[in-house]
């Protein structure tokens, strides 16, 4: 057992930082609907219109089960190859791009 373990089971909450990973994502617009759905593959459930007359919308296949993604949100392929949307106001608090690497450069 590591000292994180006994931390943890001490029942006091404990402060965590997330480890600084590179993921790929594309911000779904009206623009990249085409884009968005080569991204998600096999992960995209569904696309449609909203009743309302809101927009677009896209049914991802998560880890979690299904999410949905409206105009705006970034979709994200994690570390494992797995896809989730994700709010454009969390999505910039954290992530940065990551400058002079393209994803595809990044695939090698």
């Amino acid at each position: 057992m590591n000292d994180q373990d006994t931390q943890h089971r001490s029942g006091h909450p404990m402060r965590y930082r997330k480890k600084p990973v590179v993921i790929e994502a594309l911000q779904f617009t009206r623009e990249s609907l085409k884009e968005c759905c080569d991204f998600l593959g096999n992960d995209l459930e569904e696309w449609g219109m909203d009743s309302d007359d809101r927009g677009c919308y896209l049914l991802i296949r998560t880890l979690e089960g299904s999410h949905r993604a409206s105009l705006g949100d970034y979709l994200i392929r994690g570390v494992k190859g797995e896809m989730y949307p994700c709010k454009p106001d969390v999505f910039k608090m954290t992530y940065d791009p990551v400058e002079g690497v393209s994803a595809e450069a990044q695939k090698g």
